[in-house]
């Protein structure tokens, strides 16, 4: 018991959990409703294969997930690039260019962040980014922030204080994407 206490708490008014935690069905029904049906994804192109590595956070209304988001830790060795999904065909997600020197680590990558457009500019997307931001520099010391926004989510994440660091790119079955990143030491 002592371990589900450690890895999931309360971030404020919204469940925090992990690392080490793992996603219930109901997290993932969530996160598929909100990211991966509206795209015609198949069941299971809402699953990662690092999910239990994750720091996830979520907003729930009744029984339901209506906004979620997920962080991990950048590994030292890696460019940020990889597969969009843990299911066959995933696409290519690129790397993040500043990721090249050490002066950006250690580094997370927030993803599958969403809400559902019933739920959708009532500060639940921010919660969650708040609560990632926060649980990425605690738990993972944490001193910059990385993400690939989808073209509409791109001024929300620059509300955020988040900012574009590249061209524009298709990520194939989604969408134009941009790169963003967000320094975390001394912006909690």
């Amino acid at each position: 018991m002592l371990a589900f206490f450690q890895a999931y708490s309360w971030g404020g008014d919204l469940p925090v959990a992990g690392p080490n935690w793992a996603p219930t069905q109901e997290y993932y029904d969530g996160r598929y409703a909100v990211l991966r049906e509206p795209l015609g994804f198949p069941r299971g192109a809402e699953i990662l294969h690092d999910d239990e590595e994750a720091i996830h956070a979520w907003v729930e209304s009744g029984p339901q997930v209506i906004a979620i988001g997920r962080a991990h830790l950048i590994p030292t060795d890696s460019d940020g690039s990889q597969a969009d999904h843990a299911g066959p065909g995933a696409a290519k997600c690129p790397p993040f260019g500043p990721l090249s020197g050490k002066e950006n680590r250690p580094a997370i990558q927030i993803r599958q962040m969403g809400t559902l457009r019933t739920h959708q500019r009532q500060g639940n997307a921010a919660n969650v980014l708040r609560q990632l931001e926060q649980a990425s520099v605690t738990k993972f010391g944490a001193t910059t922030g990385f993400l690939q926004a989808r073209h509409h989510a791109i001024p929300f994440y620059e509300s955020q204080g988040w900012v574009i660091i590249d061209e524009e790119y298709e990520i194939p079955g989604i969408g134009p994407h941009r790169s963003m990143m967000k320094p975390l030491v001394g912006n909690q």
